[in-house]
């Protein structure tokens, strides 16, 4: 005879059938919920309008591309290497301004210097003459000094004289002033200075008949007129007729 097991045998394995059914329900539950949920490292679906400016952007990065290589220029080409001749290109052109700068300075300094020697010529243009002159002083003050201790007044002249032919002698031959006489001379207005006026029968022309300041020559240009007389022809009744009626006409 087969014998029968313990109730409590049978409520147990009950119960177990029931707990294993209730998690195998929790299992499906938990899967299903694990499928209607996107997981958190998966990509979310993206938007109609930013797929559309991507799509735009790409086809813009596309065709600026093309565009650069059509002209031969990638504007995203990292810089040219420096070429290899660039140093010594730049050390000569700061070796030419350093040069540049000296001979800026250099013709500065030759243009002063040339207005100083100018202005120095100027100033002392009369110096040779000046000394020509100091040695006709000391003729003088020993001419007048020997007129005091001799009181003697005809040697005083003779070297007064003497000293005046000296000078101008000196001044013709070494400085190109010369001294003229206009005494019997035709008048000329470049030469002398009318000072008075006489009629004389013997002048058939205006002529210089006194000579009152002497006039001097420089090389070949008047330096000073002479002031001098001048005499002019006796005009008669009949020219000065003449000559009313042809002022007349």
């Amino acid at each position: 005879m087969a014998k029968k097991k313990p109730s409590g045998d049978r409520s147990g394995s009950g119960k177990e059938k029931t707990d294993a059914s209730e998690r195998g329900a929790g299992r499906g539950e938990a899967a299903q919920g694990a499928g209607k949920r996107p997981s958190a490292g998966a990509p979310r679906p993206r938007e109609p309008e930013a797929a559309l400016n991507e799509t735009a952007d790409e086809s813009q990065q596309s065709e600026d591309q093309a565009a650069r290589q059509e002209a031969g220029v990638d504007r995203e080409a990292p810089p040219a290497a420096a070429a290899p001749g660039t140093e010594d290109l730049e050390r000569a052109v700061s070796d030419l301004q350093d040069q540049l700068l000296r001979k800026q300075a250099e013709f500065e300094n030759f243009r002063k210097r040339m207005v100083r020697d100018r202005e120095d010529g100027i100033r002392y243009a009369n110096q040779m003459l000046l000394l020509d002159l100091i040695s006709v002083i000391d003729d003088f003050e020993r001419a007048i000094a020997s007129a005091q201790e001799s009181q003697d007044f005809a040697a005083f002249h003779s070297g007064v004289v003497l000293i005046e032919k000296q000078l101008t002698s000196m001044l013709e031959s070494k400085w190109g002033l010369r001294r003229f006489d206009s005494v019997g001379e035709e008048f000329d207005p470049d030469k002398h200075q009318a000072i008075a006026l006489e009629e004389s029968a013997e002048a058939k022309r205006p002529t210089v008949n006194a000579d009152y300041q002497k006039g001097y020559f420089y090389h070949d240009r008047v330096l000073r007129p002479a002031k001098v007389k001048v005499a002019q022809p006796v005009v008669s009744a009949e020219a000065e007729s003449e000559t009313e009626d042809s002022q007349g006409e």
